[in-house]
């Protein structure tokens, strides 16, 4: 299969709604394919969620750019990201941002992405295995935090993550269904903008839901 063209005619495609041409340069710049299970690779630039493993999932590509663009990247910021997964998002933050810091429950899913994200030349991404705390406070505050699991409600724990005039993109609903909300903190309080209907695993932990 010919992925170069495939990242192509995805990156085209998601043009006609992401205005951001930092966001799609980082896309076309992400081998996506090395991010799912070698036996499903040829489905990696499909608009869709992929399995991989461990109950996670690799998200459709048109909601991880609407997710990216949220955040408003310059290039300077350092930024949370809140599931790691297969590293692919990781991956487009590290195209677009100063640092990443990177949680993730599933150790073995940590240890593949830090693996193959060194192995891409990946030098501004930390990831590490998430404890009991929603975060990673000791690098807070953030420019920006992304949530790629969806929450019962708006975590207030990250929120003290966020720095003012920082933004969060986060799904808040029921384990099935949920509503993507960019937050952007303010000294007045936050302004939350819903960005539409989306479908996410859960977030689990503390102020999540429990296994």
């Amino acid at each position: 299969m010919d992925f170069d063209r495939a990242r192509r005619i995805l990156v085209e495609s998601l043009a006609t709604e992401i205005r951001d041409q930092r966001v799609l340069r980082a896309f076309a710049a992400v081998p996506r394919e090395l991010f799912v299970p070698s036996n499903i690779r040829q489905m990696a630039y499909d608009d869709r969620p992929l399995s991989i493993g461990y109950g996670q999932t690799i998200s459709q590509p048109y909601i991880v750019a609407i997710m990216t663009a949220a955040l408003e990247l310059k290039g300077t910021e350092k930024v949370l990201e809140i599931g790691t997964g297969s590293g692919y998002q990781a991956a487009l933050l590290a195209e677009l941002a100063a640092s990443i810091y990177s949680v993730e429950r599933i150790a073995e899913l940590a240890e593949a992405a830090r693996t193959l994200l060194s192995e891409l030349g990946y030098q501004n991404i930390q990831i590490r295995v998430a404890g009991e705390e929603l975060g990673w406070v000791e690098y807070a505050p953030y420019d920006a935090i992304i949530v790629t699991a969806a929450a019962p409600s708006l975590s207030d724990a990250l929120v003290r993550q966020l720095k003012v005039g920082g933004r969060m993109v986060i799904p808040v609903g029921t384990r099935w269904e949920q509503e993507l909300l960019k937050i952007t903190r303010r000294e007045s309080g936050n302004q939350i903008e819903n960005l539409g209907g989306c479908r996410f695993v859960p977030l689990v932990g503390k102020d999540a839901w429990q296994e």
